[in-house]
């Protein structure tokens, strides 16, 4: 009788442990994975007012800006925006200066555990944000077509579910949206996929990852030498440096430089500090790892960190540097906590950005609906995979912006995407996937979820009111056009932005370099043919009669403009129609006085009226860009 006793205590045990191993929450939204774009996305949906929950696998924030150690980020350098920024100027004061221009590569290095300490900072402040960590995503939660949260596995076997409104699919790799059962695309494409007469033709070769380290320069004499790593051969290594052993054509650059390349800004009196995540036959590394469960991928990114140990190896012996080591104080004791990965799988959204959106924005609508921008070229990696790759073209592009409905997965409900699975083109991946503009995508992801989870969008047919998303990203001080000659703390940058999403005015796109651009030139004369060519688009003009003699427009032109449309338009009252008379009061926070009705308007000054007197017309847009009825 004892031993029954015992033995049903046992299973009593057991089984009351069993019930324990799952722990259940619930919140407004989901994020899953405190990436780069997982982190901006929590902390914004709890400023606009959610309870979230980040779960994160990994004990940092950042992801590839600071778990994976890639904390030379590439381009938005001149695009001040929202979290970006915010995050920017926090580095800036960590450092007490506002120059981290260390490494060649990029204007912003930093070191990786700061990143870390500044996002859970920000994290941290959020009252209606809670983190945790040390969990895997494991499966979604889905009842019909609508995603209700997730479930998490840790190394234990324990499991985490959570219940949400609202899920954000913040993986590197599209987990969620994959196991959701929502359509997505995974490498190279087809035109007839992706829309583009360039595209290279359709394969399931993805770009390179990297296992990034940090180094630090002990000094002479310092000898850091690591063991030679599993399946270590000097040879993979060659021409890696303009003093490597070379069978062919060496790089052009010494060894030195080519660790300059990613040198960081560390404290004043501190060793030299080094971002190992070099290209030319260094340590990217291609694996075939997408389609696995992310608690499976562990063992086969063993072999991207030995690559990457390899390559340390083959710095401190063949090339003579032994007092360059692993940074004991960053990440893993100098190794990445997680892999860098340039791309995954990418949902088939409401929307699909590709590479002719991109290089010819007004030729398209779907700019009308951007929620953040990008500046950075395409740039792709796929010297590592051992078979043929289909030619990938690099055009040449200007700066550009990301519409809201590449956010979107098509067929689900409850799901917002951000990260790198965001519906884009596989070419146009190659600019989208950069940290900048991965942060602020991420931005506009948790401003979607916090307000689809408030459930006030459930009115609109679309399920989104877009310009309500935008107004509130402008609040955050957000670019939604890439208008770089326009700062925010311009008093009309607001205006301007909205200006631009009208397409009222148009800015001029150009290609250069590492850090593209397009310009508003607000202090340049507004053209009457580019204002009314901007107006036939929005509005009804028929029986409109152009009187304007002179090229330029001037404010006798737009209140003409303005009485035409008061009387089709019911929606001018005449209490807005007496403002007119005190424009100057409106005009004064701009820096700007009334002009005379004849006398010709800068383009700042044309958004600045065109505002003023046409904010009542305004309209709201379809995910397509296309306009939808005048609100009122």
């Amino acid at each position: 009788m004892k031993k029954l006793a015992l033995v049903l205590f046992g299973l009593f045990m057991t089984l009351l442990s069993l019930v324990a191993q799952t722990t259940k929450m619930n919140v407004q939204v989901l994020v899953v994975g405190g990436t780069t774009g997982g982190t901006a996305a929590g902390i914004q949906s709890a400023r606009s007012g959610a309870k979230t929950l980040i779960v994160e696998q990994t004990h940092w924030l950042g992801g590839m800006l600071t778990a994976a150690g890639v904390s030379c980020t590439d381009g938005n350098h001149e695009l001040r925006s929202g979290i970006w920024e915010e995050f920017r100027q926090a580095l800036y004061q960590h450092y007490q200066t506002n120059n981290l221009f260390a490494g060649w590569v990029s204007e912003t290095c930093f070191e990786p555990h700061v990143g870390d300490s500044i996002f859970k900072s920000m994290a941290g402040h959020e009252p209606n944000l809670q983190v945790v960590y040390g969990w895997y995503f494991d499966k979604v939660l889905k009842r019909g077509n609508k995603v209700t949260g997730a479930v998490f596995i840790n190394s234990k076997g324990e499991k985490l579910e959570v219940n949400a409104s609202v899920t954000v699919d913040a993986t590197d790799l599209g987990d969620v949206f994959a196991d959701a059962g929502v359509a997505y695309d995974l490498g190279t494409e087809d035109s007839t996929q992706s829309g583009e007469s360039i595209a290279p033709g359709k394969s399931n070769v993805i770009q390179d990852l990297t296992w990034a380290a940090t180094l630090t320069n002990f000094g002479k004499g310092a000898d850091k030498t690591i063991p030679v790593p599993p399946g270590y051969h000097a040879a993979r290594y060659y021409c890696s440096t303009s003093e490597a052993p070379c069978n062919g054509q060496p790089y052009a650059l010494n060894t030195q430089k080519v660790l300059d390349y990613g040198k960081l800004r560390v404290s004043k009196g501190a060793a030299d500090k080094y971002m190992l995540n070099w290209p030319a036959h260094g340590n990217d590394a291609y694996l075939d790892v997408v389609e696995m469960k992310p608690i499976e991928r562990e063992k086969e990114y063993v072999k991207a960190k030995n690559i990457t140990l390899g390559f340390l190896y083959f710095l401190q012996t063949e090339l003579k540097q032994p007092h360059i080591g692993l940074a004991e104080d960053e990440m893993d004791k100098g190794l990445a906590w997680v892999p860098y990965n340039r791309e995954g799988r990418r949902v088939r959204g409401e929307v699909r950005l590709n590479i002719d959106h991109i290089r010819s924005p007004y030729a398209y609508t779907i700019y009308r609906t951007g929620i953040a921008v990008g500046d950075y070229p395409v740039d792709h990696h796929h010297a590592q995979y051992p078979g043929k790759v289909p030619p990938i073209p690099f055009p040449k592009v200007p700066s550009f912006n990301i519409p809201l409905g590449a956010l979107l997965p098509k067929g689900v409900e409850g799901l917002v995407v951000c990260e790198k699975g965001i519906s884009v083109s596989n070419i146009a991946n190659g600019t989208t996937r950069l940290q900048p503009v991965v942060l602020l995508t991420g931005q506009a992801a948790g401003v979607i979820a916090a307000k689809k989870a408030s459930g006030k969008e459930k009115q609109f047919a679309s399920g989104i009111r877009i310009r309500e998303i935008q107004q509130e990203l402008l609040q955050n001080k957000c670019y939604l056009m890439p208008f770089v000659d326009v700062r925010v703390d311009d008093p009309a940058w607001s205006i301007i932005q909205w200006v631009g999403l009208k397409g009222l005015i148009k800015g001029v796109g150009k290609s250069i370099g590492w850090a593209n651009k397009t310009y508003f030139y607000p202090d340049s004369l507004m053209l009457n043919s580019e204002l009314m060519e901007g107006f036939t688009s929005l509005y009804e003009l028929d029986a409109y009669k152009e009187t304007n003699k002179t090229p330029y427009v001037n404010l006798a032109q737009l209140l003409k403009l303005h009485q035409h449309l008061k009387q089709a338009n019911t929606v001018i009252t005449d209490a807005e129609d007496a403002k007119l008379r005190d424009m100057n009061t409106y005009l004064k926070p701009f820096q700007l006085v009334k002009k005379s009705n004849q006398a010709p308007l800068t383009r700042k000054e044309a958004a600045v009226y065109l505002d003023y007197l046409f904010g009542s017309f305004d309209k709201d847009v379809c995910l397509d860009g296309t306009f939808c009825t005048t609100l009122k």
